[in-house]
């Protein structure tokens, strides 16, 4: 595994930054989308689960999710959204770095991007039954995580990873990593 420079720091918090800030706007959107889609706005859930496997797709090394799912969490509990945010941020970043460890940081696909935002969801989840948040029936609670988990995925994976690949072809990402072409084929796998 290569070393982290101080490049890749930064970037990372930026990343974190910037989707703190993408996370504000799709706040309010979310809250206003509420009484028009109740239940379907659960699909709009993943962006929240996004960051840390964009910045790890974006970077690929090791504490990559946590470190930007960190920064993204850091500027929402400064804007207002309180402490708790903190523990999110880390229990989603550290999900999807488990994941994306298990694959030993090797594989940059749709697949894994999406299965570790699945796995931010789940460390969501688990966050929200100890807050009391998921007191729900069983058949509610199968509908709102079942959907967060489909967006956690779209987001994560497919979003994320297309966003990735794009910057990847405008060769944008050689300022913060150069592509060598085995990274760029795995990106089709």
């Amino acid at each position: 595994m290569k070393q982290w420079k101080f490049t890749d720091v930064l970037v990372t918090i930026m990343v974190g930054i910037v989707f703190g800030v993408i996370m504000k706007f799709w706040d309010d959107f979310y809250t206003f989308i509420k009484p028009i889609l109740p239940t379907l706005r659960q699909l709009l859930y993943g962006m929240w689960f996004m960051v840390g496997p964009f910045a790890f797709l974006l970077i690929r090394k090791p504490g990559t999710a946590l470190l930007a799912s960190l920064a993204g969490a850091g500027l929402s509990a400064f804007i207002g959204h309180g402490v708790q945010v903190l523990v999110y941020g880390f229990v989603q970043g550290l999900a999807a770095e488990l994941l994306f460890a298990a694959f030993r940081y090797k594989r940059y696909n749709i697949a894994v991007a999406g299965l570790a935002g699945v796995m931010s969801c789940l460390g969501s989840f688990l966050l929200d039954l100890y807050y009391g948040y998921a007191d729900l029936e069983a058949w509610a609670l199968a509908v709102k995580y079942g959907l967060r988990t489909i967006s956690a995925f779209i987001f994560t994976g497919v979003f994320a990873y297309f966003i990735i690949k794009a910057l990847e072809a405008t060769k944008v990402t050689n300022l913060i990593r150069p592509v060598s072409p085995d990274e760029y084929e795995q990106l089709g796998r």
